[in-house]
């Protein structure tokens, strides 16, 4: 596992071959703190020891043993201790695909799927999360799919429900999108704020909070985000860390690592030789 803190911190973070569409986390953090960021999946996370803050739109969750923590795709949050001993937790990240096939598979539910909930106390949950993460570490591919399947029924039948899209026409909406355009497209140079609003006709102030409406946080953190997430997807293809960081736009591996591990949880170097060692051993990873 890496080791954050030699002594109290650890974290893994990985994929099972056989579950592709699944990420994995089991961590205990004591000082690391999670900046605002998004997830393009769901996150489902349930603490084991300790107690962690979410920090959500809605305001902050204190989650301690027997919580389940959801958040749907693109919801900003942040993540720290909420008490002093830190926390220990395991957090599974489907797709949004995957969550959707198993609503119209095992539900009643039909189009894009979410949850009106973010912290639960749900027990009967918490340990399957648990048992999902026992199963792909033990390379049990059925297990491991069939409590995955279990769980998000369970969800989603508890705390789920259809998603209503929210649209805006509103000129500062429109600035927002065409700004996050921009941003992804000349994510290696970005123009500073004011150049972007002179640009898109409005001024940096207005850009800013409409950005921060439409998104839950202002460019430039939304950049940062942005830039890992690219990050991880080019370690993914097996793009060096070095590589990855000066395409994204990061000044160099340091910069690339700092991000990454207070966003992701784990250094991009080791990120990256979790995912070669997942599809180096078919899927099983036990020691």
């Amino acid at each position: 596992m890496a080791e954050a803190d030699a002594t109290r911190e650890w974290a893994r973070y990985w994929q099972y071959a056989e579950l592709p569409h699944l990420d994995l986390l089991r961590a205990s953090y004591v000082r690391h703190t999670f900046p605002r960021h998004s997830h393009e999946g769901f996150v489902f996370g349930t603490i084991t020891r300790g107690v962690e803050d979410v920090g959500l739109p809605g305001g902050t969750v204190h989650a301690g043993p027997g919580t389940v923590v959801m958040i749907n795709p693109e919801v900003p949050h942040t993540a720290r201790a909420g008490v002093p001993e830190g926390w220990v937790y395991a957090t599974l990240y489907p797709s949004a695909q995957v969550v959707n096939d198993i609503a119209a598979d095992l539900t009643s539910l039909r189009g894009t799927v979410g949850f009106t909930e973010t912290g639960v106390r749900d027990p009967l949950a918490a340990r399957l999360i648990v048992q999902v993460h026992r199963a792909a570490e033990e390379g049990n591919a059925l297990a491991a799919d069939s409590v995955l399947r279990v769980l998000v029924a369970r969800l989603l039948d508890h705390h789920g429900g259809v998603l209503t899209a929210r649209v805006s026409h509103s000129a500062g909406a429109r600035d927002a999108a065409r700004a996050r355009a921009v941003l992804e497209e000349r994510m290696e140079r970005p123009p500073t704020l004011e150049a972007l609003a002179a640009e898109l006709g409005t001024s940096p102030f207005a850009l800013l909070r409409a950005f921060k409406k439409e998104y839950g946080m202002p460019p430039h953190t939304w950049l940062t985000d942005a830039r890992v997430r690219r990050a991880r997807r080019m370690l993914d293809a097996g793009t060096a860390p070095a590589a990855a960081a000066v395409v994204v736009g990061f000044t160099d591996q340091p910069h690339l690592n700092r991000h990454f591990t207070r966003i992701v949880g784990v250094p991009p170097g080791a990120y990256q030789r979790e995912r070669a060692r997942t599809y180096k051993t078919g899927g099983d990873t036990r020691p």
